[in-house]
């Protein structure tokens, strides 16, 4: 089995070298100049090894290798080329190059393995503002009214913008996901948490991935002198968020050691250093491993946001912006892997739950899905400074190679 480290870690470089951020990180909106290359290298090198290309009406693209029936169920493994700004050369890279040199490694071996190697579009949601775009658009999660709604910062809508590559929304029903063409996915991604690096495990199985609630919350005061009204007098939208805030921070401990909530981007207006703030709005991301504990946090956050907005006089909406289930691995796909690793010499593989979301949790439950984790060095992701050692991800994508031919 010739899995080579070597063209694994030029993969790695070459993608990197495609951002808007030269020495800044790896910056690849979806649909973007940098995005457009990195596909079209990942296309190239399938294509160099015998592999077809189909890209589907969401804007995924397809490769697996020309010679297989086209009746015949493959494995599924994929991930997402599309970065947040000044992110990371490893998040999602991984889940892409590593399926492509198992295909690499197939021909090599003079083997057509069955294998289709996929690269969902938008899986950031940092581009158009909503997450995983490519693969809930492909299982029909989303349809063209929501993916005409959405839009990036140049007010090109997900259809404007990916018409050029392939999003044709006149086909998107008859084009859709067919559980029947697939065996099973295998999703390779770095940890994104320092949990298996402080421990020493190169690699673990993914069991669970926690479930995502998103928020966007508004908050209306009266802007007046900051000089002459006296503090009792005030409506500060700033104060009355800063208070919410601190208590969105303290609530994940109370429904466990999984759940976190994150105040990710937040607006002041008029944002003036002498007058006191009449409107702040800002989101919260609110996360768990199961829906129960998801549903129970959303009636306490709404709850204690509620209390402070009435105690300060603040008019205060809260919207539910996104929704998405915690996702069960299949049983099965990871004791396949985990066999892979033993065959390997990786021992017993350990396995772990995914506080990230990603595209196996859109397809988890439509096809019997597992993930496989490789350690991140100190838990840094989307930053620059992310990174995994080459001889993890080379062993990640060994036992990838072993899954999908067993």
């Amino acid at each position: 089995m010739p899995i080579s480290a070597a063209r694994l870690e030029r993969d790695f470089q070459t993608i990197a070298g495609f951002t808007g951020s030269p020495g800044n990180g790896s910056d690849r909106p979806t649909f973007s100049e940098h995005w457009a290359k990195a596909v079209a290298y990942v296309v190239g090198e399938a294509k160099a090894c015998g592999c077809a290309v189909r890209v589907d009406a969401a804007g995924n693209v397809h490769l697996r290798p020309a010679g297989l029936d086209p009746n015949r169920p493959v494995w599924l493994s994929g991930s997402h080329v599309d970065s947040v700004p000044h992110g990371g050369d490893f998040d999602g890279v991984l889940g892409v190059v590593a399926p492509l040199e198992v295909l690499r490694a197939a021909k090599e071996d003079g083997r057509t393995v069955p294998l289709e190697l996929v690269n969902f579009a938008e899986e950031e949601g940092t581009t158009f503002g909503l997450g995983m775009l490519g693969s809930r658009a492909w299982v029909g999660a989303l349809d063209r009214e929501r993916l005409a709604a959405v839009r990036n910062r140049g007010g090109k809508s997900y259809l404007e913008a990916g018409k050029p590559h392939g999003v044709d929304p006149a086909r998107l029903a008859e084009d859709r996901f067919r559980a029947a063409d697939y065996l099973g996915m295998i999703e390779l991604h770095i940890e994104q948490g320092p949990a298996m690096w402080k421990r020493g495990r190169p690699v673990a199985a993914v069991t669970a991935i926690n479930g995502r609630r998103q928020y966007s919350v508004e908050l209306r005061g009266t802007a007046n002198h900051a000089g002459s009204t006296q503090m009792g007098d005030r409506r500060d939208a700033l104060a009355c968020a800063a208070e919410m805030i601190a208590a969105i921070e303290r609530l994940p401990p109370e429904f466990g050691e999984q759940a976190v909530a994150t105040v990710g981007r937040i607006a002041c207006r008029p944002n003036a250093v002498n007058v006191i703030a009449d409107g702040v709005s800002f989101t919260i991301d609110f996360r768990a491993p199961a829906d129960e504990i998801i549903a129970a946090g959303d009636g306490a956050l709404r709850t204690r946001l509620a209390v402070i907005a009435e105690r300060r006089g603040m008019d205060f909406t809260i919207e539910q912006t996104e929704t998405l289930p915690a996702a069960v691995m299949s049983p099965e796909v990871v004791a396949r892997l985990r066999r892979a690793a033993e065959r390997v010499g990786c021992g017993p593989l350990a396995e772990t739950v995914s506080g990230a979301l990603h595209d196996s949790a859109i397809l988890a439950p439509h096809l019997p899905t597992a993930m496989l984790f490789v350690a991140s060095r100190d838990g840094i992701s989307h930053n620059p400074a992310e990174y995994s050692r080459i001889e993890d991800m080379t062993l990640a994508t060994r036992i990838l190679y072993e899954a999908v031919t067993e």
